[in-house]
C-alpha cells in the first residue's frame, strides 16, 4: 500500500458522533506509513457495521517516514479520528497510555498498527465485554513468528508470567486487548509493562477472558522487536512478581531475604565456634573462608533488612502524601 494512496476509499464527509462514543479504538504507530490507510480503511469498515459510536485513537510514537502527515489528513477527513503526536518515539506502553488517557470510550480497543492483528475481529472482543467481561485478551493460537527465537522465549515467558501472577492466560505480550473503562482508571504503566495487564488488573479484581485470535505476521515493513527484548521480560517478570505480592509490605519479601542469609551466616558461626572451643583449632588457619563468608553474608543480610525498611518507609510516602488507595471499588450502593 502506497502512501499516495491516502483516504482513496474513505468517506470524507465523516463527522465525530454528538457526545463521547461508546467505544475507543487505541493504535500505537511507529513508522507505519506504508500500512497506515489500509489499516484506518479496515477499522472503519469494521467499525461501521458495529451498532456503536466510536472513534480511532492513533497515538504517533516520534515517526520519522511520514506517518505524521498522513494522521493528520486522516483526521481532517474523519472527525472519529482522534491523533496524538508524541514529541519522540518514547516506547510501546508509553504510547499506549498516551492513547488510554485520550480515549474517551467505554470500552477501550487496543491493537497494534502494523497489521499483525486484524480488525474484522474487533466486534468479538465486543462481544465478550457485553457478557461482562472487564478485559478480553487476544491469544494468538498459531503464532507466526520464527519459532526459536521468537515462539519458544514468548512461551517460556507466558508460562512464567502465568505462574508467577495465577492470572491462567496463554498469551500475556498481545496488544490486543479490549478493555472497560474503569480498570483503566487506575492502571499505571511504565517500562515494558504492557505486556504484563491482565497480571496487573487481576489483582483488582477484573474479570479476565482469552479468545482467539490470528496472528497475521508483518506483511509490510520490518518488526520493532528482536531477540533482545526476551531478557528485558525476564526482568519485567520479576518486577511483576514484587509488585503483586510485595508492593504494599516490601519488608515481607527483603526480611526473607535477611533471615536467610543471617541463618545461613548464624549456623557457620556456630560451627566456628565449636570448631575454636571444642576442637581447639585456630579459625582463621583452618576455616579462614568459612569465616569470611559468615561475616559477608551477615553484612548482607543487615542491609536486606535496611533496604525493607527503607521501602516500607516509602510506601507509606507514596500512599499518604497522594492520597493512593490500596483497594479498588467496584460498586457502591446507598440509601
Amino acid at each position: 500500500m502506497k502512501t499516495t494512496s491516502l483516504l482513496s476509499s474513505a468517506d470524507s464527509s465523516c463527522d465525530a458522533p454528538a457526545g463521547p462514543p461508546r467505544i475507543s479504538v487505541v493504535i500505537p504507530l511507529h513508522n507505519e506509513a506504508e500500512t497506515l490507510q489500509e489499516l484506518y480503511d479496515r477499522v472503519k469498515a469494521t467499525m461501521d457495521r458495529v451498532d456503536e459510536t466510536w472513534e480511532l485513537v492513533l497515538v504517533n510514537d516520534g515517526s520519522t517516514d511520514g506517518t505524521s502527515d498522513i494522521l493528520d489528513r486522516l483526521h481532517s477527513d474523519d472527525r472519529r479520528v482522534v491523533v496524538v503526536h508524541l514529541r519522540r518515539n518514547y516506547g510501546q506502553t508509553p504510547a499506549l497510555m498516551a492513547g488510554f488517557h485520550h480515549a474517551s470510550g467505554e470500552v477501550v480497543v487496543a491493537m497494534d498498527g502494523d497489521l499483525q492483528h486484524a480488525p474484522e475481529e474487533i466486534p468479538h472482543f465486543l462481544d465478550k465485554i457485553n457478557e461482562g467481561y472487564d478485559l478480553v485478551s487476544g491469544w494468538r493460537t498459531a503464532r507466526s513468528d520464527a519459532f526459536l527465537t521468537r515462539t519458544i522465549p514468548s512461551r517460556i515467558a507466558n508460562w512464567l508470567i502465568a505462574r508467577v501472577s495465577g492470572v491462567k492466560v496463554h498469551d500475556f505480550g498481545t496488544t490486543f486487548k479490549a478493555y472497560r473503562r474503569e480498570i483503566l482508571e487506575d492502571l499505571h504503566l511504565y517500562g515494558d509493562l504492557h505486556r504484563f495487564v491482565p497480571a496487573l488488573i487481576a489483582r483488582n479484581g477484573a474479570r479476565i477472558v482469552e479468545i482467539p485470535i490470528k496472528d497475521m505476521g508483518r506483511n509490510q515493513g520490518k518488526s520493532h522487536y528482536g531477540i533482545s527484548r526476551t531478557f528485558r521480560v525476564m526482568f519485567d517478570i520479576v518486577t511483576v512478581a514484587f509488585l503483586l505480592r510485595y508492593i504494599t509490605r516490601p519488608l515481607h519479601f527483603f526480611g526473607k531475604v535477611f533471615l536467610a542469609c543471617s541463618s545461613l551466616s548464624g549456623l557457620i558461626g556456630l560451627f566456628l565456634v565449636y570448631r575454636k572451643f571444642f576442637v581447639r583449632i585456630d579459625i582463621f588457619q583452618q576455616h579462614g573462608p568459612l569465616a569470611l563468608l559468615a561475616s559477608v553474608l551477615m553484612l548482607a543480610a543487615l542491609q536486606f533488612l535496611a533496604i525493607g525498611l527503607i521501602g516500607e518507609i516509602l510506601v507509606r510516602i507514596y500512599f499518604e502524601s497522594q492520597d493512593k488507595k490500596i483497594y479498588t471499588v467496584k460498586r457502591v450502593l446507598r440509601r
